[in-house]
């Protein structure tokens, strides 16, 4: 029997990784990302942060073809394409679908004067009500600033779209996009259903340049003709399934249904959760996103919580309090202290701005430090715990919405290879933790296949995927867990 494949891409800002998976046995047979090192950000100014557009398209050929040649893969047999992307950027092309300028990317910051002013002008519980938040640094802001500061360029945008959109629209020559992509950049209105006329009236867009919108889950366009030509694909092959990142990533660990938890916890740290109604944070502390399996007749909204001071704080005290030993020794030497760190506390949040605090800036502190009982461990300990405790400060925050968290999902990657951090999560939270081998690309792929109708539901789809590790809250520690985190909060507290 010939081969069915899935192909999925992920645009990052980093790199573009393609999977193969069979869609049979729901196994990736093959994986490359391009360029190995990180691809460029041109910074021209301070807060500025940019990337060519060309440049995803020429990275997702050149890991396209490695994975094809490693999988021995002919182009027939490829059944559907998925595309993951870096979220909130902003793509403009003109009428013959060129780009007009690079891309704005998700952590250029020139845009935030133009979405507070919008936020203040417009009222927050306009903005609140019908965005599910604040139009904040997204790409309708982005494209503000654009209009005012590139005029002559502004008037020659056909269509603005996100980096997975323009990914879909070089494949295939036509421009689309999703709900849940609009929602991202602020663009969609959850009480009217429809692109948001108020915002893109109050800046003075033209309702034109939004791009057609198609289904997340369905044959959103096919490869064309040049594009086959120019990657070794099949003219015809279906683009099925697109998706932001951490939408996707939720995707990828199956987390689709109300009280689900998806975390990451590198540099920075994300928790998103599935809310089965429209609610949203009145103080804006996180974002709030149609997810991949939003409809109008289905509510499935992602709640997204950033925490930017996460594995940064950890590499942190690597590097200047344990230098000499590897981090598998490092989580050895805080299991070495009690959970509390014995009065030690540390707040996180040395990573600029967070969000979860009202955009406030307040630093890392170490806290109760005592020199003459406290030792290396007790930091690391702290260190460990003050992330955790931030997450269940954020996810606080998503229970007051209506969110009931009972099981989070993770990759096993970054922090969540310390035990003393699963542990601790799922200690302060009371949420069953479940550890998965999967990534982004592979998530795309798969999102494919049900886009396609080769699975029939999501079920089907994540079958196969490898459940590495199951960790249950500890509930002989419990009250310990609780009293930790409750000195922490206070601590914070005392701080803002």
């Amino acid at each position: 029997m010939a081969n069915r494949y899935l192909l999925g891409f992920d645009v990052g800002s980093s790199s573009v990784k393609a999977s193969l998976v069979n869609a049979d046995s729901g196994k990736c047979v093959a994986s490359a990302f391009y360029p190995e090192k990180e691809a460029p950000i041109m910074a021209v100014k301070a807060g500025w942060a940019e990337q060519d557009p060309n440049s995803w398209w020429e990275y997702a050929k050149l890991s396209l073809k490695k994975i094809m040649s490693d999988a021995g893969a002919t182009a027939e047999d490829i059944k559907a394409v998925g595309i993951s992307y870096q979220m909130h950027g902003l793509v403009c092309v003109d009428k013959n679908l060129k780009a007009l300028r690079p891309s704005i990317i998700w952590c250029d910051s020139r845009a935030v004067p133009y979405g507070e002013k919008a936020f203040k002008d417009l009222g927050a519980d306009q903005c609140l009500s019908h965005l599910l938040n604040s139009p904040g640094n997204f790409t309708a802001a982005k494209l503000a600033w654009v209009k005012e500061n590139e005029p002559d360029l502004y008037n020659k945008i056909y269509k603005v779209m996100l980096p997975g959109d323009y990914l879909a629209m070089r494949l295939s020559g036509v421009a689309n996009t999703t709900v849940s992509g609009l929602s991202e950049g602020m663009f969609w209105d959850f009480k009217e259903n429809q692109p948001a006329k108020f915002l893109l009236d109050y800046y003075g867009f033209d309702s034109s340049l939004i791009a057609d919108i198609v289904p997340t889950f369905a044959v959103q366009s096919e490869v064309c003709a040049e594009a086959a030509a120019e990657l070794g694909l099949k003219a015809g092959t279906p683009i099925t399934y697109r998706g932001g990142d951490q939408p996707n990533n939720a995707l990828s660990l199956n987390v689709l249904n109300p009280g689900e938890i998806a975390a990451t916890a590198g540099t920075s740290g994300v928790v998103y959760g599935v809310l089965g109604e429209v609610n949203y944070d009145k103080q804006s502390r996180v974002n709030t996103f149609a997810h991949v399996n939003h409809t109008a007749e289905q509510t499935r909204l992602g709640v997204l919580l950033c925490i930017n001071g996460t594995g940064i704080l950890n590499a942190w005290v690597h590097r200047n309090i344990t230098p000499d030993i590897s981090y598998a020794e490092m989580n050895d030497l805080a299991a070495q202290a009690p959970i509390g760190s014995e009065g030690v506390t540390i707040i996180p949040f040395g990573n600029g701005a967070e969000r979860v605090l009202e955009n406030q800036e307040i630093g890392c502190s170490i806290n109760g430090l005592n020199f003459n009982k406290h030792s290396k461990a007790h930091i690391v300990r702290a260190a460990q715990e003050g992330i955790v405790f931030s997450f269940c400060y954020g996810m606080e925050i998503m229970q007051q919405m209506g969110m009931d968290i009972k099981k989070i999902h993770a990759g096993k990657a970054n922090m969540f290879l310390s035990p003393l951090f699963r542990n601790t999560l799922a200690g302060v939270s009371g949420a069953t933790i479940e550890l998965y081998d999967t990534d982004g690309s592979v998530g795309a792929a798969k999102g494919a296949g049900m886009g396609a109708g080769i699975y029939k539901d999501n079920n089907e789809a994540f079958a196969t995927l490898d459940k590495l590790e199951v960790i249950e809250p500890d509930a002989k520690n419990r009250d310990a867990y609780k009293n930790a985190y409750e000195a922490w909060k206070e601590t914070l507290n005392n701080r803002l």
